[in-house]
C-alpha cells in the first residue's frame, strides 16, 4: 500500500515535468509516420519544419515520408551562435553519413554555410550576439538512443541544436537518403 501511495504522486510529477517541455499547441503522441515503398535511383530532398516538428522527405514524384522530430531548444528561432541549443534555419546538404557509437545513425549537415556566416557576421555587427561568440558546427540529423524514443513522442527538445529522429525511424531514413541530399530547415 505504501508503494502505491508513493507511486501515484511520483507518476503525476513525472508526467507534469515532461509536459512542461511540450511546445504550446502540440499534442503528445500525435504523429503517425506514413510512407511509400523505397525506390532505388530516386532524387530526394528533405524539408524540416520546426514549427510542426516534422522532417518531410520528397522525391521526384512529390511527398515521400514524414518523420516526427525534436530539436535542442523550445525556442525554435534561428541559431544565433555556438552553445545556444538552437537549430539553424536555411539551406544545407548532407555531407557525411556515419554510425555514432553513442547515438547510432547520423547524417552530418554542411553547417555553417556561406549564408550562415553572413547572418552570423551581421548579428555580431548589430550587437545581437557578443563579439567573442563563435558560430559553431557539427549540426546533424541523428537518432535518439534506442531507449529514449519517448523524447520524440513527447516533443522533448534535448539536443545541442541537431535534429533528432526516433532510433528505429532514423535507421530507415539513413538506409535510403544519400550523401549530397539537400536539406531545408524552416522556422
Amino acid at each position: 500500500m505504501k508503494n502505491r501511495i508513493f507511486f501515484l504522486p511520483v507518476s503525476i510529477a513525472a508526467f507534469l515535468a515532461i509536459t512542461a517541455f511540450v511546445p504550446s499547441g502540440k499534442k503528445i503522441f500525435s504523429f503517425v509516420k506514413e510512407s511509400r515503398p523505397v525506390q532505388e535511383g530516386k532524387n530526394y530532398y528533405i524539408i524540416i519544419d520546426k514549427s510542426d516538428y516534422e522532417l518531410k522527405v520528397y522525391d521526384d514524384e512529390g511527398w515521400y515520408a514524414t518523420y516526427p522530430i525534436v530539436f535542442g531548444s523550445k525556442d525554435l528561432g534561428d541559431k544565433m551562435r555556438e552553445g545556444d541549443k538552437r537549430t539553424p534555419n536555411g539551406h544545407f546538404k548532407i555531407i557525411q553519413k556515419r554510425i555514432n557509437p553513442k547515438w547510432g545513425p547520423q547524417m552530418l549537415l554542411d553547417y555553417p554555410t556561406a549564408e550562415s556566416f553572413k547572418k552570423f557576421k551581421d548579428r555580431k555587427a548589430h550587437g545581437e550576439i557578443p563579439k567573442t561568440a563563435r558560430i559553431g558546427n557539427g549540426i546533424a540529423i541523428h537518432s535518439t538512443r534506442k531507449e529514449e524514443e519517448w523524447t520524440v513522442d513527447n516533443y522533448y527538445n534535448w539536443t545541442d541544436g541537431c535534429v533528432s529522429v526516433k532510433y528505429t525511424e532514423m535507421e530507415e531514413l539513413y538506409s535510403y537518403i544519400p550523401v549530397g541530399t539537400p536539406v531545408t530547415i524552416e522556422p
